[in-house]
């Protein structure tokens, strides 16, 4: 049966019309009735915060399926339309789901025998697969079954407090791409991370309260607060910024809080980053598959504490060729430990982003790499927060979330 855009036409004004009434968890079944005229079923699987498995968004209990070593995961994990059959050897295609270009989860869609698998199918699919990631970010905060599965299980309260504010962990515009990770997602305590990406500029952090209960969450939360009320003041100064946050957290009851910090802003014109350091481990720059730097200069006091000396902190300046990647991190990552007390070290981070840098994958699957790396070398359990931060200023690095229609061939 061949489709025609006419009829596509019709599927999408559908799920558009019907998406404004439906729960979150009614978005499969939505979706397939809307599909059916076109000899297609259809089933959307959300990705939990771990990104380690695919979950069906239906009423009832469901089998989630693995990132690693599955048809599905490959899709998510390449941003790449996968072709499979299931159990009964029926065809299926498997395709990336974004909101934007953060990474939802997968859609499936299952073919009817008289369908013709060829490109237009694919990118018709392609097509609705974004429109439903859209709708099912747009629905999560009202579904307490879209939260669970998403969470894929309990989140600790300090977990669930920065979760909430935090931006989507990737955003990709044309010449730029930044993505982050947190672990432990599920405990995660005192760690952050926050950016925003204007026309010609973009703003960059990762944040490390100290602690690992609740009051470290709310400490960090209020200087990524503090700062993202700076910047919409039209603050673009690094040191005010961190100064705005001193002012706030200072002015706090009870004991000394403070935030180690590392704050950025990259003209993504030029190419020129400029970076400060509050007491935070610095950035790594990689060019060409290889770390070819630290991006260190004198640091201030961690945000909180302000500096003796009335002179402005160092403010570091690095001009990036097209190319490179920025990764900020926190201390939990190179203090990781095994079970034998060895760290997982700033050589050992550096020699893993290098190995994957080298595979020449998006960012945001480069930096779940990482993290996967990390939690192994602590056999999954680790002892402080995690974050990790990447910035990949590149004409054509946006292209990489998108699957290469071009190269689909005819399937009879």
């Amino acid at each position: 049966m061949g489709v025609s855009q006419a009829t596509w036409a019709d599927v999408l004004s559908r799920v558009i019309d019907e998406s404004h009434l439906v729960t979150g968890e009614q978005l499969s079944a939505m979706t397939n009735r809307a599909v059916q005229p076109l000899g297609l079923t259809a089933e959307v699987l959300i990705v939990d915060l771990a990104q380690h498995e695919l979950l069906p968004i239906r009423p009832g209990p469901s089998t989630s399926i693995a990132v690693e070593g599955t048809v599905a995961g490959r899709a998510f994990q390449l941003g790449e339309i996968q072709a499979g059959t299931d159990e009964r050897g029926r065809r299926q295609l498997w395709v990336p789901m974004l909101d934007g270009t953060d990474r939802v989860g997968v859609a499936r869609f299952g073919l009817m025998p008289d369908v013709v698998d060829d490109r237009e199918l694919w990118r018709r699919c392609w097509t609705l697969a974004g429109l439903l990631g859209h709708i099912t970010v747009a629905k999560m905060p009202y579904s307490e079954r879209l939260r669970w599965l998403r969470g894929n299980g309990p989140l600790t309260p300090a977990a669930e407090l920065l979760w909430q504010f935090l931006p989507p962990r990737t955003f990709a515009t044309e010449g730029l791409v930044v993505t982050a990770l947190l672990e432990p997602y599920d405990r995660v305590a005192g760690d952050a991370y926050d950016y925003s990406v204007n026309t010609d500029d973009a703003y960059l952090a990762v944040f490390d309260g100290i602690g690992h209960d609740l009051q470290a969450g709310q400490t960090t939360a209020l200087a990524v607060t503090a700062v993202r009320h700076g910047r919409r003041e039209g603050l673009t100064d690094l040191a005010a910024l961190a100064t705005s946050a001193d002012d706030l957290l200072i002015a706090q009851p009870g004991p000394l809080r403070f935030v180690t910090a590392v704050l950025a802003t990259l003209d993504t014109r030029t190419g020129l980053l400029h970076y400060l350091l509050a007491g935070h481990p610095p950035p790594l720059l990689l060019r060409a598959g290889r770390t070819i730097k630290e991006l260190g200069v004198a640091p201030r006091p961690p945000l909180g504490i302000r500096p003796a000396s009335v002179s402005q902190p160092v403010i570091g300046r690095e001009q990036l060729e097209p190319g490179d990647r920025i990764l900020l991190y926190s201390d939990g990552v190179t203090e990781a430990r095994d079970g034998d007390g060895e760290f997982f070290g700033e050589q050992r981070l550096i020699d893993f982003a290098e190995r994957v840098e080298l595979d020449g994958l998006p960012a945001p699957e480069t930096l779940r790499r990482l993290a996967a790396a990390i939690l192994a070398h602590q056999h999954g359990m680790l002892q402080d927060d995690a974050t990790l931060l990447m910035a990949d200023w590149s004409a054509n690095t946006h292209e990489r979330f998108f699957p290469r229609l071009d190269r689909i061939t005819t399937r009879e």
